[in-house]
């Protein structure tokens, strides 16, 4: 009945060998030439095997009479040991290297010498070389099996991450010639055209166009830009001709940046991984003492103590039949094909994450603690007001952008987009930045202040309160106060939805920290119904109340800072993990987190969390499953209930299961 079903089971490998090569072998995605030279090896071993078991012993017996007694034993032996060959040669060589190399035990060890025993045992009783051999062909075939699956994983990957650019358009006398974005120095002119890749970052000098930014966003809808726009490399020109000037050489850019993130997230092992490694290193050579032990101690015992026959075969097949059970495959290959899988579907929808460290580290995130500006609220600050003023109104805004035209910040951009003109800077000098109250400079000689009260007060100058809500900018003209200016942000239209999901997938408390006055952050925080607010903190005092709660959180519980990654560094790099957004690839917002968002959208905190979260599911469920099967066969081959086949469902048999529980990781678009 046994070799019935292995006969069946030789016959289906045959087949499914036979219509691998024909079918999914063909055309530029099919199978690498060493899959086709590892599955046809397979399909001449099954064939091999499968002709010999229907040979009858009586073939074999004639040659006893024709040559010499004995003769069919060792030629029936001959014909299953080149089957045997051609199956594992290469599984013989890795494991005499290894031992060579001083790597003993791995599961090329295990194999090797779980079936060379097979087969010597088999030469001794005159027994059935069908086990041996059957069990090194399953296992090439779950060898094949995890290399196709992990080489289809990474090849999903790169086409997800597909946004390395292959060339750059240069004019030249008139005429567009392609050279490597390797060769375009910093400050040259690029032509980008429809439907082609934007090689470098650059400004836009001429041109208006529609940017497809799936590739580094995950979002389909397009960016509309124009002259005087920045852009960065790996998005597509989809409708306009673009004429751009690099401000970066192509190894510095956000396309090269974000592939070398990608490709070296797995260099950053998680506790998981560094688990399953340790646990492998004292696992494998354990299993292969408590092996020695099972062929050695029975018989010894049988025999010396107990008088009985020693019966050296059975406790060696059983000791056998142990290490193939043993072979630590599906924990050490699954797990970190998880986290590879789940960083990459997460690179797919515009989340960077640098390490399987980080990913599991979100999956414990129990708190989330936000910046406002450009995280929650837009950043696009908008003048609705100037009051109290005793000079023009104009002449205010005026002072305040000429005092303000050395900042990026959004609300230096506001009052820049107030005034209507671009600020002449040669009308200002001894520019003051003081950090979490303002600017002090001089404008055509005179000294003007422009910042929050505590500068104000800072300056001992009395300022007026305002009525309204909104962020108040006071301005101080040679040591009197002149007026304020009231401007205000909009709240993202996802911001709520975020704060209102992150709490149905477990985030126990939401947190606001933000440098605007009081009454502003409570709004804000009402609105998006956000559990703690701490308003008009300066930069250090964001880490010192991120470091307060980071003392009384769960011991076991991580929390998160989400901020725009430019401004909020020392935050990001305190927090257990720091989560970047609307940088759309900044290399502050790379450098200073753990976690980039490459577009502004807060839902993808949620996302991110969500992935994590799954991610780790399938992690435990793979190690649970491994070790509760694998000690479950190996006590059932101790005692001599399993046998071979057992053995290699064991290992090959979980092997695949995991593998395939572990791309699931990669497909991450309908959470």
């Amino acid at each position: 009945m046994q070799e019935l079903i292995i006969n069946i089971l030789l016959s289906v490998v045959i087949i499914s060998a036979a219509g691998v090569l024909v079918f999914v072998g063909r055309g530029k995605d099919g199978l690498k030439k060493k899959q086709k030279k590892a599955m046809i090896r397979i399909l001449i071993s099954a064939a091999i095997l499968l002709t010999l078991q229907m040979i009858p012993s009586e073939f074999f017996a004639r040659f006893d009479e024709i040559l010499f007694p004995s003769a069919g034993r060792w030629i029936r032996f001959l014909c299953y040991f080149a089957d045997y060959l051609i199956i594992g040669h290469d599984i013989l060589k890795k494991a005499f290297l290894g031992i060579r190399n001083g790597r003993i035990f791995d599961e090329n060890f295990l194999m090797a010498v779980a079936t060379v025993g097979a087969m010597t045992i088999a030469i001794y009783e005159n027994g059935d070389y069908l086990e041996a051999i059957a069990v090194m062909l399953f296992y090439q075939i779950g060898e094949w099996f995890q290399g196709y699956a992990v080489g289809k994983s990474r090849r999903n990957i790169t086409e997800l991450m597909d946004i390395r650019p292959d060339y750059a358009n240069i004019e030249i006398n008139g005429k567009l010639e392609k050279v490597a974005p390797d060769d375009v120095k910093t400050g040259s002119i690029i032509i980008v055209q429809p439907g082609e890749k934007i090689p470098i970052d650059g400004i836009i000098v001429e041109g208006n166009s529609s940017l497809n930014t799936s590739a580094l966003t995950g979002e389909s809808l397009p960016r509309t830009v124009s002259a005087g726009d920045e852009v960065i490399s790996g998005c597509i020109s989809m409708t306009g001709v673009l004429k751009v000037q690099t401000t970066k050489e192509f190894n510095d850019s956000t396309v090269s940046r974000i592939l070398d993130l990608v490709e070296n997230a797995s260099s950053r092992k998680s506790r998981s991984e560094a688990f399953i490694s340790k646990f492998a290193r004292i696992y494998t050579p354990a299993v292969c003492i408590g092996a020695a032990a099972l062929a050695l101690l029975p018989p010894l015992v049988r025999m010396l103590i107990m008088g009985i026959s020693a019966q050296w075969g059975i406790w060696i097949y059983r000791a056998l039949t142990f290490l193939v059970i043993s072979c630590p495959c599906a924990l050490v290959i699954s797990i970190p094909l998880s986290f590879f899988a789940g960083i990459g579907g997460a690179s797919s929808q515009g989340i960077l994450i640098k390490g399987s460290n980080y990913l599991e580290a979100l999956s414990k995130t129990r708190i989330v603690v936000f910046d406002k500006t450009g995280t929650l609220t837009k950043g696009v600050f908008e003048v609705n007001g100037v009051h109290h003023n005793t000079i023009p109104e104009n002449k205010l805004i005026e002072y305040a952008a000429l005092a303000e035209c050395a900042s990026s910040h959004p609300i230096s951009k506001s009052l820049k987009k107030a005034y209507g003109k671009e600020p002449d800077r040669s009308r200002v000098n001894n520019i003051e930045e003081i950090s979490g109250k303002g600017i002090i400079a001089n404008v055509d000689g005179i000294k003007v202040a422009v910042g929050n009260n505590k500068l104000m007060n800072s300056l001992n100058i009395p300022c007026a309160d305002c009525h309204k809500t909104g962020t108040i900018i006071h301005i101080a003209v040679n040591g009197t106060y002149s007026g304020h200016i009231v401007i205000s942000d909009i709240i993202k239209e996802n911001s709520a939805e975020a704060i209102s999901s992150l709490k149905k997938i477990g985030i126990e408390k939401t947190v606001m920290l933000t440098g605007d006055t009081e009454n502003v952050a409570n709004l804000t925080a009402e609105k998006l119904r956000i559990d703690e607010v701490y308003s008009e903190l300066l930069p250090a005092d964001k880490v010192s109340k991120t470091e307060e709660i980071l003392r009384t959180k769960p011991e076991k519980s991580r929390l998160a800072f989400v901020g725009d990654g430019i401004n909020d560094a020392p935050v990001l790099s305190r927090a257990d993990i720091g989560i970047a957004m609307g940088a759309m690839g900044s290399d502050a917002a790379i450098e200073a987190a753990d976690i980039v968002l490459m577009d502004d959208d807060p839902v993808k905190i949620v996302k991110a969390i969500k992935i994590s979260q799954k991610c780790m599911r399938i992690v435990y469920q793979n190690i649970i499953m491994a070790l509760v099967v694998k000690f479950i066969c190996l006590a059932l081959g101790a005692v001599g209930i399993a046998n071979m086949y057992l053995a290699i469902f064991a290992d090959v048999g979980v092997m695949m299961l995991a593998v395939l529980n572990a791309i699931r990781c990669l497909f991450v678009k309908k959470l």
